[in-house]
Protein backbone atom coordinates (compact mmCIF):
# COMPACT_ATOMS: atom_id res chain seq x y z
CA UNK A 1 0.00 0.00 0.00
CA UNK A 2 2.93 2.71 0.80
CA UNK A 3 4.19 2.57 -2.70
CA UNK A 4 0.22 2.68 -4.22
CA UNK A 5 -1.68 5.23 -6.02
CA UNK A 6 1.26 6.62 -8.10
CA UNK A 7 0.19 9.30 -9.94
CA UNK A 8 1.84 9.59 -13.32
CA UNK A 9 4.06 12.54 -14.73
CA UNK A 10 1.74 12.53 -17.93
CA UNK A 11 -1.21 13.15 -15.29
CA UNK A 12 0.70 15.93 -13.71
CA UNK A 13 1.64 17.83 -16.52
CA UNK A 14 -1.95 17.62 -17.90
CA UNK A 15 -3.35 18.97 -14.45
CA UNK A 16 -0.85 21.90 -14.20
CA UNK A 17 -2.05 22.35 -17.91
CA UNK A 18 -5.65 22.43 -17.47
CA UNK A 19 -5.37 24.22 -14.31
CA UNK A 20 -2.00 25.89 -14.09
CA UNK A 21 -0.65 29.42 -12.59
CA UNK A 22 -0.04 32.12 -15.09
CA UNK A 23 3.68 31.91 -16.85
CA UNK A 24 5.76 35.07 -15.86
CA UNK A 25 9.39 33.98 -14.81
CA UNK A 26 12.40 34.00 -16.85
CA UNK A 27 15.80 32.82 -15.94
CA UNK A 28 17.22 35.55 -14.64
CA UNK A 29 14.28 36.09 -12.23
CA UNK A 30 14.51 32.57 -11.12
CA UNK A 31 18.12 32.77 -10.02
CA UNK A 32 17.96 36.19 -8.26
CA UNK A 33 14.46 34.25 -6.56
CA UNK A 34 17.10 31.74 -5.50
CA UNK A 35 19.42 33.94 -4.54
CA UNK A 36 16.66 36.03 -2.17
CA UNK A 37 15.76 32.78 -1.12
CA UNK A 38 19.26 31.62 -0.25
CA UNK A 39 20.94 34.31 1.20
CA UNK A 40 19.69 35.90 4.44
CA UNK A 41 19.31 35.06 7.92
CA UNK A 42 21.78 32.14 7.36
CA UNK A 43 24.56 34.30 6.78
CA UNK A 44 23.29 37.54 8.37
CA UNK A 45 21.74 35.72 11.77
CA UNK A 46 23.08 32.00 12.03
CA UNK A 47 26.74 32.52 11.70
CA UNK A 48 26.57 33.25 15.32
CA UNK A 49 24.83 30.23 16.03
CA UNK A 50 27.55 27.95 14.45
CA UNK A 51 30.23 29.71 16.14
CA UNK A 52 28.85 28.70 19.05
CA UNK A 53 28.57 25.17 17.89
CA UNK A 54 31.80 24.34 15.74
CA UNK A 55 34.45 27.84 16.72
CA UNK A 56 36.20 28.67 13.19
CA UNK A 57 35.26 24.86 12.08
CA UNK A 58 32.19 26.59 11.02
CA UNK A 59 33.65 27.82 7.71
CA UNK A 60 34.25 23.82 6.85
CA UNK A 61 30.50 23.46 8.23
CA UNK A 62 29.49 25.78 5.16
CA UNK A 63 31.05 23.91 2.81
CA UNK A 64 29.77 20.44 4.19
CA UNK A 65 26.50 21.87 4.43
CA UNK A 66 26.77 23.28 0.32
CA UNK A 67 27.93 19.88 -0.68
CA UNK A 68 24.75 18.11 0.07
CA UNK A 69 22.62 20.87 -1.15
CA UNK A 70 24.87 20.70 -4.54
CA UNK A 71 24.49 17.38 -4.99
CA UNK A 72 20.50 17.99 -4.05
CA UNK A 73 20.09 20.32 -6.31
CA UNK A 74 21.93 18.30 -9.50
CA UNK A 75 18.59 15.73 -8.26
CA UNK A 76 16.64 18.65 -8.41
CA UNK A 77 17.47 20.00 -11.65
CA UNK A 78 16.44 16.81 -13.44
CA UNK A 79 13.72 15.84 -12.22
CA UNK A 80 11.97 19.65 -12.06
CA UNK A 81 12.99 19.61 -16.18
CA UNK A 82 10.97 16.66 -16.47
CA UNK A 83 8.07 17.81 -14.33
CA UNK A 84 7.91 22.07 -14.55
CA UNK A 85 5.03 21.91 -12.58
CA UNK A 86 4.66 23.43 -8.95
CA UNK A 87 4.88 21.00 -5.98
CA UNK A 88 8.73 20.57 -5.72
CA UNK A 89 9.42 17.42 -3.86
CA UNK A 90 5.75 16.73 -3.41
CA UNK A 91 5.16 16.12 -6.77
CA UNK A 92 8.73 14.76 -7.80
CA UNK A 93 7.60 11.68 -4.68
CA UNK A 94 4.24 11.41 -6.37
CA UNK A 95 5.22 10.52 -9.67
CA UNK A 96 7.40 8.09 -8.97
CA UNK A 97 6.79 6.42 -5.29
CA UNK A 98 3.53 7.02 -4.11
CA UNK A 99 0.53 9.33 -2.32
CA UNK A 100 1.40 7.58 1.27
CA UNK A 101 5.06 9.12 0.73
CA UNK A 102 4.26 12.31 -1.75
CA UNK A 103 1.76 13.27 1.48
CA UNK A 104 4.62 12.64 4.05
CA UNK A 105 7.17 15.14 1.78
CA UNK A 106 4.35 17.57 1.26
CA UNK A 107 3.48 17.89 5.64
CA UNK A 108 7.92 17.77 5.60
CA UNK A 109 7.53 20.92 4.05
CA UNK A 110 5.25 22.50 5.95
CA UNK A 111 8.19 22.86 8.16
CA UNK A 112 10.99 23.95 5.84
CA UNK A 113 8.82 26.86 4.29
CA UNK A 114 6.61 28.07 7.01
CA UNK A 115 8.66 27.23 9.76
CA UNK A 116 11.65 28.41 8.04
CA UNK A 117 9.81 31.42 7.28
CA UNK A 118 9.13 32.50 10.44
CA UNK A 119 12.77 32.19 11.67
CA UNK A 120 14.07 34.34 9.12
CA UNK A 121 10.99 36.74 10.30
CA UNK A 122 12.92 36.29 13.87
CA UNK A 123 16.36 37.65 12.25
CA UNK A 124 14.62 40.56 10.39
CA UNK A 125 13.38 41.62 13.93
CA UNK A 126 16.87 41.57 15.26
CA UNK A 127 18.60 43.62 12.97
CA UNK A 128 15.84 46.07 12.69
CA UNK A 129 15.35 46.08 16.47
CA UNK A 130 19.72 46.62 16.40
CA UNK A 131 19.12 49.47 13.88
CA UNK A 132 16.22 51.36 15.28
CA UNK A 133 18.60 51.36 18.45
CA UNK A 134 21.64 52.83 16.61
CA UNK A 135 18.96 55.06 15.78
CA UNK A 136 18.08 56.07 19.27
CA UNK A 137 14.81 54.39 19.16
CA UNK A 138 14.43 51.97 21.42
CA UNK A 139 11.73 48.55 21.38
CA UNK A 140 11.11 47.05 24.95
CA UNK A 141 12.65 43.65 25.44
CA UNK A 142 9.02 42.45 25.94
CA UNK A 143 8.61 43.21 22.59
CA UNK A 144 10.95 42.01 20.75
CA UNK A 145 11.86 38.78 21.45
CA UNK A 146 10.64 35.35 23.35
CA UNK A 147 13.68 34.65 25.76
CA UNK A 148 11.95 35.15 28.80
CA UNK A 149 9.04 33.04 27.17
CA UNK A 150 11.19 30.34 26.40
CA UNK A 151 13.25 30.66 30.16
CA UNK A 152 9.34 30.68 31.85
CA UNK A 153 8.22 27.44 30.49
CA UNK A 154 12.04 25.41 31.20
CA UNK A 155 11.23 26.51 34.37
CA UNK A 156 7.96 25.18 34.46
CA UNK A 157 8.43 22.08 33.15
CA UNK A 158 11.38 21.51 35.96
CA UNK A 159 14.68 22.62 34.39
CA UNK A 160 17.17 23.77 36.69
CA UNK A 161 17.13 27.47 37.45
CA UNK A 162 20.96 27.94 36.44
CA UNK A 163 21.91 31.69 37.34
CA UNK A 164 22.42 31.60 32.96
CA UNK A 165 18.40 30.70 32.73
CA UNK A 166 17.40 33.10 35.34
CA UNK A 167 19.05 35.91 33.71
CA UNK A 168 17.46 35.07 30.62
CA UNK A 169 14.06 35.49 31.97
CA UNK A 170 14.80 38.92 33.34
CA UNK A 171 16.27 40.67 30.46
CA UNK A 172 14.32 38.87 27.61
CA UNK A 173 11.06 39.64 26.28
CA UNK A 174 7.45 37.40 25.45
CA UNK A 175 6.44 38.86 22.37
CA UNK A 176 8.65 39.45 18.74
CA UNK A 177 6.28 42.13 17.36
CA UNK A 178 8.66 43.37 14.79
CA UNK A 179 8.46 39.56 13.65
CA UNK A 180 5.09 39.81 13.67
CA UNK A 181 4.81 42.97 11.59
CA UNK A 182 6.95 41.63 8.36
CA UNK A 183 5.13 38.66 8.45
CA UNK A 184 1.84 39.96 7.82
CA UNK A 185 3.50 42.20 5.28
CA UNK A 186 5.23 39.60 3.18
CA UNK A 187 1.63 37.89 3.43
CA UNK A 188 0.06 40.91 1.43
CA UNK A 189 2.55 41.50 -0.60
CA UNK A 190 2.23 37.75 -2.07
CA UNK A 191 -1.37 38.11 -2.31
CA UNK A 192 -1.07 40.83 -4.82
CA UNK A 193 1.16 38.97 -7.30
CA UNK A 194 4.13 36.69 -8.25
CA UNK A 195 5.69 39.10 -10.90
CA UNK A 196 5.52 41.90 -8.42
CA UNK A 197 6.92 39.84 -6.03
CA UNK A 198 9.73 39.10 -8.44
CA UNK A 199 10.70 42.78 -9.21
CA UNK A 200 10.61 43.78 -5.24
CA UNK A 201 12.98 40.54 -5.02
CA UNK A 202 15.39 41.74 -7.26
CA UNK A 203 15.95 44.87 -6.06
CA UNK A 204 16.34 43.37 -2.16
CA UNK A 205 18.76 40.42 -3.85
CA UNK A 206 20.91 43.72 -5.51
CA UNK A 207 20.78 45.51 -1.76
CA UNK A 208 22.10 41.87 0.02
CA UNK A 209 25.05 41.41 -2.78
CA UNK A 210 26.45 44.74 -2.19
CA UNK A 211 26.26 44.56 1.83
CA UNK A 212 27.90 41.21 1.69
CA UNK A 213 30.39 42.62 -0.89
CA UNK A 214 31.44 45.18 1.52
CA UNK A 215 31.99 43.04 4.52
CA UNK A 216 33.93 41.14 2.11
CA UNK A 217 36.45 43.65 1.16
CA UNK A 218 36.78 45.24 4.69
CA UNK A 219 37.30 41.64 7.06
CA UNK A 220 39.47 39.97 4.74
CA UNK A 221 42.42 42.33 4.69
CA UNK A 222 42.74 42.12 8.54
CA UNK A 223 42.13 38.41 9.27
CA UNK A 224 44.74 36.83 11.90
CA UNK A 225 45.46 33.30 11.78
CA UNK A 226 45.44 33.23 15.48
CA UNK A 227 41.45 33.57 15.45
CA UNK A 228 41.04 30.51 13.79
CA UNK A 229 42.79 28.94 17.06
CA UNK A 230 41.46 26.51 17.94
CA UNK A 231 39.53 25.56 14.36
CA UNK A 232 37.78 22.97 16.29
CA UNK A 233 36.81 23.48 19.80
CA UNK A 234 34.09 21.12 20.11
CA UNK A 235 35.77 18.39 17.44
CA UNK A 236 34.01 16.97 14.61
CA UNK A 237 30.28 16.35 16.07
CA UNK A 238 30.71 20.07 16.96
CA UNK A 239 31.56 20.83 12.79
CA UNK A 240 28.70 18.57 11.79
CA UNK A 241 26.35 19.92 14.52
CA UNK A 242 26.83 23.34 12.74
CA UNK A 243 26.80 21.81 9.54
CA UNK A 244 23.47 20.83 10.45
CA UNK A 245 22.28 24.48 11.51
CA UNK A 246 23.62 25.95 8.46
CA UNK A 247 22.02 23.99 5.91
CA UNK A 248 19.36 26.01 6.79
CA UNK A 249 21.63 28.78 4.89
CA UNK A 250 21.34 27.12 1.33
CA UNK A 251 17.62 25.53 1.50
CA UNK A 252 15.76 28.27 -0.06
CA UNK A 253 17.41 27.38 -3.57
CA UNK A 254 14.91 24.48 -3.78
CA UNK A 255 11.86 26.91 -4.03
CA UNK A 256 12.98 27.40 -7.60
CA UNK A 257 11.60 24.98 -7.91
CA UNK A 258 8.31 25.28 -6.56
CA UNK A 259 7.82 28.08 -9.35
CA UNK A 260 8.07 26.08 -12.50
CA UNK A 261 4.86 26.15 -13.34
CA UNK A 262 5.13 29.92 -13.56
CA UNK A 263 8.25 30.33 -15.58
CA UNK A 264 8.59 30.55 -19.02
CA UNK A 265 10.41 27.72 -20.65
CA UNK A 266 10.85 25.47 -17.31
CA UNK A 267 12.91 23.14 -19.09
CA UNK A 268 15.72 25.35 -19.69
CA UNK A 269 15.21 27.94 -16.93
CA UNK A 270 14.87 26.04 -13.96
CA UNK A 271 17.67 24.07 -13.97
CA UNK A 272 20.18 27.56 -14.43
CA UNK A 273 18.26 28.95 -11.11
CA UNK A 274 18.64 26.18 -9.26
CA UNK A 275 22.49 25.48 -9.88
CA UNK A 276 23.24 29.29 -10.74
CA UNK A 277 21.30 30.54 -7.34
CA UNK A 278 23.16 27.85 -5.28
CA UNK A 279 26.87 28.60 -6.75
CA UNK A 280 26.41 32.38 -5.87
CA UNK A 281 25.74 31.61 -2.30
CA UNK A 282 28.03 29.09 -1.47
CA UNK A 283 31.23 31.72 -2.80
CA UNK A 284 29.23 34.65 -0.47
CA UNK A 285 29.28 32.14 2.46
CA UNK A 286 32.42 31.16 2.49
CA UNK A 287 34.30 34.47 1.96
CA UNK A 288 31.53 36.12 4.54
CA UNK A 289 32.60 33.10 6.85
CA UNK A 290 36.08 33.31 6.67
CA UNK A 291 35.91 37.08 7.10
CA UNK A 292 33.94 37.35 10.21
CA UNK A 293 36.65 34.24 12.00
CA UNK A 294 39.53 36.07 10.56
CA UNK A 295 38.32 39.43 12.09
CA UNK A 296 37.12 39.24 15.54
CA UNK A 297 37.32 35.48 16.29
CA UNK A 298 34.44 32.82 16.75
CA UNK A 299 35.29 30.95 19.60
CA UNK A 300 32.43 28.85 21.72
CA UNK A 301 30.78 30.71 25.12
CA UNK A 302 30.97 27.98 27.93
CA UNK A 303 28.92 28.18 31.53
CA UNK A 304 29.82 29.11 34.69
CA UNK A 305 30.84 25.08 34.97
CA UNK A 306 33.01 25.27 31.62
CA UNK A 307 30.22 23.43 29.21
CA UNK A 308 29.28 24.86 25.99
CA UNK A 309 25.98 26.06 26.10
CA UNK A 310 23.28 25.22 23.25
CA UNK A 311 23.13 28.13 20.85
CA UNK A 312 19.26 29.70 20.63
CA UNK A 313 18.67 28.02 24.61
CA UNK A 314 17.59 30.22 27.28
CA UNK A 315 20.85 30.05 29.00
CA UNK A 316 23.06 30.98 25.96
CA UNK A 317 21.03 33.85 26.70
CA UNK A 318 21.62 34.29 29.76
CA UNK A 319 25.15 33.77 29.82
CA UNK A 320 25.73 36.67 26.75
CA UNK A 321 23.94 39.35 29.04
CA UNK A 322 26.02 38.61 32.07
CA UNK A 323 29.36 38.54 29.95
CA UNK A 324 28.31 42.18 28.18
CA UNK A 325 27.15 43.65 31.85
CA UNK A 326 30.48 42.87 32.98
CA UNK A 327 32.12 45.39 30.14
CA UNK A 328 33.38 42.63 27.92
CA UNK A 329 33.34 42.88 24.39
CA UNK A 330 30.30 40.70 22.93
CA UNK A 331 31.81 37.80 21.38
CA UNK A 332 30.59 36.96 18.14
CA UNK A 333 28.56 34.09 19.60
CA UNK A 334 26.75 36.17 21.34
CA UNK A 335 25.70 38.82 18.86
CA UNK A 336 22.25 38.63 17.31
CA UNK A 337 23.41 40.47 14.41
CA UNK A 338 26.32 39.27 13.83
CA UNK A 339 27.89 40.80 10.60
CA UNK A 340 27.01 44.40 11.77
CA UNK A 341 28.77 43.22 15.41
CA UNK A 342 31.65 42.31 13.32
CA UNK A 343 32.51 45.49 11.45
CA UNK A 344 31.97 47.20 14.40
CA UNK A 345 34.42 45.89 16.45
CA UNK A 346 36.77 46.67 13.77
CA UNK A 347 35.91 50.20 13.55
CA UNK A 348 33.66 50.14 10.76
CA UNK A 349 30.73 51.47 12.97
CA UNK A 350 29.04 53.32 9.63
CA UNK A 351 29.48 50.67 7.55
CA UNK A 352 28.21 48.14 9.92
CA UNK A 353 24.74 49.87 10.40
CA UNK A 354 24.26 50.60 6.62
CA UNK A 355 25.15 46.63 6.75
CA UNK A 356 22.45 46.04 9.18
CA UNK A 357 20.24 48.64 7.29
CA UNK A 358 21.05 46.18 4.05
CA UNK A 359 19.70 43.05 6.29
CA UNK A 360 16.47 44.87 7.50
CA UNK A 361 15.78 45.68 3.60
CA UNK A 362 16.75 42.23 2.28
CA UNK A 363 15.71 39.74 4.45
CA UNK A 364 11.93 40.07 3.74
CA UNK A 365 12.87 38.60 0.46
CA UNK A 366 13.72 35.35 2.06
CA UNK A 367 10.49 35.35 4.38
CA UNK A 368 8.78 35.98 1.16
CA UNK A 369 10.13 33.07 -0.86
CA UNK A 370 9.91 30.98 2.24
CA UNK A 371 5.98 31.84 2.31
CA UNK A 372 6.13 31.73 -1.94
CA UNK A 373 7.20 27.85 -1.74
CA UNK A 374 4.93 27.11 1.28
CA UNK A 375 1.92 28.41 -0.64
CA UNK A 376 2.91 26.52 -3.80
CA UNK A 377 3.27 23.15 -2.60
CA UNK A 378 -0.04 23.63 -0.55
CA UNK A 379 -1.95 24.89 -3.40
CA UNK A 380 -1.27 21.52 -5.25
CA UNK A 381 -1.94 19.50 -2.57
CA UNK A 382 -5.17 20.93 -2.58
CA UNK A 383 -5.35 20.90 -6.58
CA UNK A 384 -5.03 16.87 -6.02
CA UNK A 385 -7.62 16.60 -3.19
CA UNK A 386 -5.59 15.62 -0.15
CA UNK A 387 -5.78 18.81 1.08
CA UNK A 388 -9.37 21.43 0.73
CA UNK A 389 -9.92 22.54 -2.99
CA UNK A 390 -10.46 25.81 -1.39
CA UNK A 391 -7.43 26.24 -0.75
CA UNK A 392 -5.83 25.72 -4.42
CA UNK A 393 -8.41 29.15 -5.12
CA UNK A 394 -6.86 31.28 -7.78
CA UNK A 395 -7.67 35.04 -6.96
CA UNK A 396 -9.75 36.17 -10.25
CA UNK A 397 -7.77 40.07 -10.09
CA UNK A 398 -4.47 38.79 -8.69
CA UNK A 399 -3.92 35.41 -10.31
CA UNK A 400 -2.56 34.13 -6.60
CA UNK A 401 -3.42 31.21 -4.51
CA UNK A 402 -4.96 33.77 -1.91
CA UNK A 403 -6.58 31.77 0.75
CA UNK A 404 -3.78 29.44 1.09
CA UNK A 405 -1.23 32.43 1.23
CA UNK A 406 -2.88 34.15 3.85
CA UNK A 407 -3.66 30.48 6.01
CA UNK A 408 0.31 30.30 6.05
CA UNK A 409 0.94 33.91 6.68
CA UNK A 410 -1.08 32.87 10.12
CA UNK A 411 1.02 30.34 10.93
CA UNK A 412 4.10 31.64 10.08
CA UNK A 413 3.28 35.21 12.31
CA UNK A 414 2.26 32.93 15.27
CA UNK A 415 5.81 30.94 14.95
CA UNK A 416 7.86 33.77 14.85
CA UNK A 417 6.22 35.66 17.81
CA UNK A 418 7.48 33.22 20.46
CA UNK A 419 10.33 31.36 18.78
CA UNK A 420 13.88 32.11 18.64
CA UNK A 421 15.85 31.95 15.53
CA UNK A 422 17.94 28.96 16.23
CA UNK A 423 15.42 26.65 17.25
CA UNK A 424 12.93 27.68 14.19
CA UNK A 425 15.79 27.21 12.11
CA UNK A 426 16.61 23.55 12.90
CA UNK A 427 13.01 22.84 13.11
CA UNK A 428 12.84 23.70 9.64
CA UNK A 429 15.92 21.92 8.76
CA UNK A 430 14.43 18.48 9.67
CA UNK A 431 11.64 18.40 6.96
CA UNK A 432 14.00 19.58 4.24
CA UNK A 433 16.43 16.88 4.47
CA UNK A 434 13.50 14.55 4.05
CA UNK A 435 12.24 16.38 1.59
CA UNK A 436 15.94 16.55 -0.11
CA UNK A 437 15.84 12.64 0.96
CA UNK A 438 12.79 11.82 -1.28
CA UNK A 439 13.81 13.31 -4.17
CA UNK A 440 17.02 11.88 -4.62
CA UNK A 441 15.24 8.62 -3.83
CA UNK A 442 13.38 9.41 -6.90
CA UNK A 443 14.98 10.86 -9.56
CA UNK A 444 17.57 6.77 -9.04
CA UNK A 445 13.86 5.22 -9.45
CA UNK A 446 12.64 6.87 -12.50
CA UNK A 447 15.70 6.48 -14.61
CA UNK A 448 15.04 2.27 -13.84
CA UNK A 449 10.97 2.98 -14.26
CA UNK A 450 10.83 5.09 -16.96
CA UNK A 451 14.33 5.33 -18.73
CA UNK A 452 12.93 6.18 -21.91
CA UNK A 453 11.23 9.56 -20.96
CA UNK A 454 12.75 12.78 -22.23
CA UNK A 455 15.29 14.58 -19.66
CA UNK A 456 16.19 18.35 -20.85
CA UNK A 457 18.20 17.78 -18.25
CA UNK A 458 20.07 14.72 -17.08
CA UNK A 459 21.79 14.47 -13.09
CA UNK A 460 25.56 13.57 -14.01
CA UNK A 461 26.83 10.47 -12.40
CA UNK A 462 23.01 9.76 -11.51
CA UNK A 463 24.87 6.89 -9.00
CA UNK A 464 27.19 8.69 -7.27
CA UNK A 465 25.16 12.36 -6.92
CA UNK A 466 21.96 10.52 -5.87
CA UNK A 467 23.58 8.21 -3.17
CA UNK A 468 25.85 11.19 -1.63
CA UNK A 469 22.75 13.14 -1.25
CA UNK A 470 20.70 10.20 0.80
CA UNK A 471 24.02 10.14 2.70
CA UNK A 472 24.48 13.57 3.16
CA UNK A 473 20.83 14.59 4.47
CA UNK A 474 20.59 11.48 6.82
CA UNK A 475 24.21 12.47 8.13
CA UNK A 476 23.46 16.20 8.43
CA UNK A 477 19.70 15.01 10.53
CA UNK A 478 21.43 12.59 12.78
CA UNK A 479 23.64 15.96 13.87
CA UNK A 480 20.86 18.06 14.89
CA UNK A 481 19.96 18.76 18.24
CA UNK A 482 17.37 16.00 19.45
CA UNK A 483 14.32 17.96 19.74
CA UNK A 484 14.98 18.96 15.76
CA UNK A 485 15.01 15.28 15.49
CA UNK A 486 12.42 14.51 17.12
CA UNK A 487 10.55 17.01 15.58
CA UNK A 488 10.10 14.86 12.12
CA UNK A 489 8.62 11.89 13.25
CA UNK A 490 6.34 13.65 15.56
CA UNK A 491 5.44 16.13 12.87
CA UNK A 492 5.24 13.02 10.66
CA UNK A 493 2.87 10.93 13.00
CA UNK A 494 0.77 14.15 12.67
CA UNK A 495 0.62 14.06 9.08
CA UNK A 496 -0.16 10.25 8.80
CA UNK A 497 -3.36 11.02 10.85
CA UNK A 498 -4.50 14.15 8.79
CA UNK A 499 -4.38 12.16 5.50
CA UNK A 500 -6.26 8.38 6.73
CA UNK A 501 -8.73 10.82 8.23
CA UNK A 502 -9.56 13.20 5.36
CA UNK A 503 -6.97 13.02 1.95
CA UNK A 504 -7.20 9.91 1.62
CA UNK A 505 -11.00 9.45 0.61
CA UNK A 506 -10.71 12.74 -1.22
CA UNK A 507 -7.74 11.80 -3.37
CA UNK A 508 -8.00 12.61 -7.30
CA UNK A 509 -6.06 9.36 -7.78
CA UNK A 510 -7.78 7.27 -5.14
CA UNK A 511 -11.07 8.27 -6.66
CA UNK A 512 -10.30 7.49 -10.24
CA UNK A 513 -10.29 11.13 -11.60
CA UNK A 514 -7.10 11.97 -13.98
CA UNK A 515 -6.71 14.87 -15.87
CA UNK A 516 -5.85 12.95 -19.25
CA UNK A 517 -9.14 11.89 -19.03
CA UNK A 518 -11.51 15.01 -20.38
CA UNK A 519 -14.73 13.30 -18.50
CA UNK A 520 -13.29 13.02 -15.77
CA UNK A 521 -12.66 17.04 -15.46
CA UNK A 522 -16.02 18.31 -14.75
CA UNK A 523 -15.75 16.59 -11.53
CA UNK A 524 -12.48 18.52 -10.57
CA UNK A 525 -12.41 22.21 -9.44
CA UNK A 526 -13.28 24.74 -12.40
CA UNK A 527 -10.62 26.13 -14.27
CA UNK A 528 -10.43 29.97 -13.33
CA UNK A 529 -10.69 32.43 -15.93
CA UNK A 530 -7.34 34.20 -16.81
CA UNK A 531 -4.85 31.28 -15.34
CA UNK A 532 -3.99 30.34 -18.87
Amino acid sequence: MIFGRVKSLDAILATAEKKGLHKTLDAFQLTMLGVGAVIGTGIFVLTSEAAQKAGPGMLVSFIIAGFVCAVAALCYSELASMVPVSGSAYTYTYAVTGEILAWMVGWALILEYAVGASAVAVGWSNHAVGLLNGLGFHIPAFLSNGDALIANVQIALGATATPDLVTATQVGGYFNLPAVIISVLITGLLILGTTESARVNAVLVAIKILALTAFIALTIPVLKADNFTPFAPTGATGVLGAAASIFFAYVGFDAVSTAAEETKNPQRNVPIGLIASLAICTLFYILVASGAIGAIGAQPVSSLSGVVLAPGSAEMAGRCASIVSSGVVEPLVCSKEALVHVLDTIGWHSVGRLVGLAAVLALPSVVLMMMFGQTRVFFVMARDGLLPAKLASVHPRFKTPHVVTAVTGVVVTIAAAVLPVGKLADYSNSGTLFAFMMVAISVMVLRVKDPSRKRPFRTPAIWVIAPLAIVGCIGLYVSLPWLAILVLPIWGAIGLAVYFLYSRSRSHVGRGLDDLNDAALGELAPKVPGTE
